[in-house]
């Protein structure tokens, strides 16, 4: 009977008698599940069908997880003012280990090929989550499970992510496929944050802001725009990375409809950059933009884009117009610091961290400042001084060893890719467009000294993505040329096996 039916293809099978047995059987034991276990039973056994087709495609094209890894960083946090006691920030985690278990079944059969992890960004972020471990056993610490989240974002995320992305998302589709992702959910963002300005918070968004959000996000009686990130200053800088990258690429793109679609999602996001009231953000395009006309190599752009440079720092520093709007006013604050007292507070609180972290090089423990200190260890004295700074919370939880490494692995990553997409690509649409996310990291570098925002969700995740390709740079030269041999467009998705393979850097 049994090889009567492996004979059978279609929907034969399913007027086997054996089968339909099989499926009398599943259905009579669904069904006192469910009486059994109620509403909440009934909905897991909805979701199972689509859980199920989820996983088969991921296992058979881990990409998908890495896009999933990219959705639930930028909607996990947001979701959580609407679906209360999930920890949805957990399921990136989950991802990441359920992609990277998918890519080594994918590869059961066939030996992976880790050379493409033999690198030095890899090398560092290993000696980076060392550190990290290391700091478990720090004495000071007060909590260990504040340890666990918080280690995650700013050591293991890094870890995971940068090495998936050279095994299986450092080809040319993968760049415009991530443009593109990351483009929509710009838009998205700045449409959320219309919605907010412009009609008004719905019911779960004006809850967070009555028991939560209003300290931070309610400033002289002006609301400060967040969307559907964790705070108003998360979302600036990180529209205003979109805003510069953007930009970038769609000056880069020689196909039309990618030249207008990527120039309305940079403008867009430039107005949602503004309207998040973070004056820190401004500092992102204008650090991104000078990184980006310098490696655009050309006469012109450099003395267009300075020109614009200058105007827009004239503008906001020696200039009162627009003092009326009261987001142009916000803005012109960060150009005078020695006016604004919420930075002369930044200031004494960075002078009583100097004189606590005076004789401890290691810090006070990972997790024991800002948001996981207050929640996990609010007696610890980290916990009650506010760091604001990506760069002081390093300090303050890790000590000034932790500070300088950091700082120098972030500044080798920049160093090493802007030497890369400079000297190993020549073809101008892929150096302009490598050297916009560069342009992008440089920015979120000059933020992260006024916000914690270097390591924040989805941030953190776009960065590493773009480390990778920009590590990857000489593959997608050499991938980029055989397209245009082949008279292919560079952006087509076409099969892998048209591309040229990973030779080590």
């Amino acid at each position: 009977m049994l090889q009567s039916l492996k004979e059978k293809t279609g929907a034969d099978k399913l007027q086997h008698p054996l089968v339909l047995t099989v499926m009398l059987i599943l259905t009579f034991i669904i069904g006192i599940v469910v009486a059994k276990g109620g509403f909440k039973i009934a909905v897991a056994f909805l979701f199972l069908g689509p859980a199920i087709f989820y996983v088969n495609r991921l296992f058979v094209n881990p990409v998908v997880g890495i896009y999933s890894i990219m959705f639930m960083a930028f909607t996990a946090i947001g979701l959580t003012r609407y679906v209360q006691g999930v920890p949805l920030g957990l399921s990136i985690d989950f991802l990441l280990v359920i992609t990277i278990v998918a890519v080594f079944f994918r590869n059961f059969y066939t030996k992976l090929d880790m050379s493409q992890i033999n690198r030095d960004i890899v090398y560092l972020h290993i000696v980076w989550f060392a550190y990290a471990i290391l700091e478990f056993f720090n004495p000071l610490a007060l909590s260990r499970t504040a340890w666990f989240y918080a280690m995650r974002g700013v050591a293991l995320y890094p870890l995971l992510v940068i090495p998936l992305g050279f095994l299986i998302y450092n080809r040319l589709r993968h760049l415009y496929g991530f443009l593109v992702f990351w483009a929509i959910f710009s838009l998205l963002a700045s449409l959320k944050g219309f919605q907010q300005k412009y009609i008004g918070l719905d019911y779960a968004e004006q809850y967070w802001l009555n028991t939560v959000g209003a300290v931070t996000h309610i400033i002289n009686g002006q609301l400060r725009i967040f969307s559907f990130f964790s705070d108003a200053g998360q979302f600036g800088a990180a529209q205003g990375a979109a805003g510069i990258v953007f930009a970038g690429v769609a000056a880069s793109m020689k196909r039309k409809g990618d030249k207008i679609f990527f120039l309305i999602v940079s403008v867009l996001s430039f107005w949602g950059m503004m309207l998040s009231g973070t004056r820190g953000a401004v500092i992102v395009p204008a650090l991104g933009g000078i990184t980006y006309v310098i490696l655009s190599k050309r006469v012109q752009v450099i003395i267009i884009g300075g020109a614009m440079l200058a105007l827009t720092y004239v503008f906001f520093a020696y200039t009162y117009i627009g003092d009326s709007n009261y987001t142009i006013a916000r803005m012109r604050t960060a150009f005078h610091p020695e006016q604004d007292a919420s930075y002369q507070v930044r200031l004494e609180n960075r002078r009583i961290l100097q004189e606590y972290l005076a004789n401890k090089p290691f810090g006070g423990g990972i997790g024991s400042a800002g948001n996981w200190g207050q929640r996990f260890s609010p007696q610890g004295f980290l916990a009650n001084v506010a760091t604001d700074s990506w760069y002081v919370q390093i300090w303050a939880e890790q000590g000034r060893v932790g500070l300088i490494l950091h700082l120098f692995i972030l500044m080798y990553i920049m160093f090493k890719s802007f030497y890369l997409i400079m000297a190993k690509v020549k073809a101008k649409e892929l150096s302009n467009i490598l050297g916009a996310l560069l342009g992008g990291f440089v920015g979120i570098m000059g933020a992260a000294y006024g916000n914690g925002v270097l390591g924040q969700m989805p941030t953190g995740v776009l960065l590493y993505l773009s480390w990778t390709f920009m590590f990857s740079a000489q593959q997608l030269q050499r991938e980029y040329d055989k397209r245009i041999e082949q008279g292919v467009s560079p952006w087509a998705f076409s099969h892998p096996k048209d591309e040229v393979e990973y030779v080590s850097e």
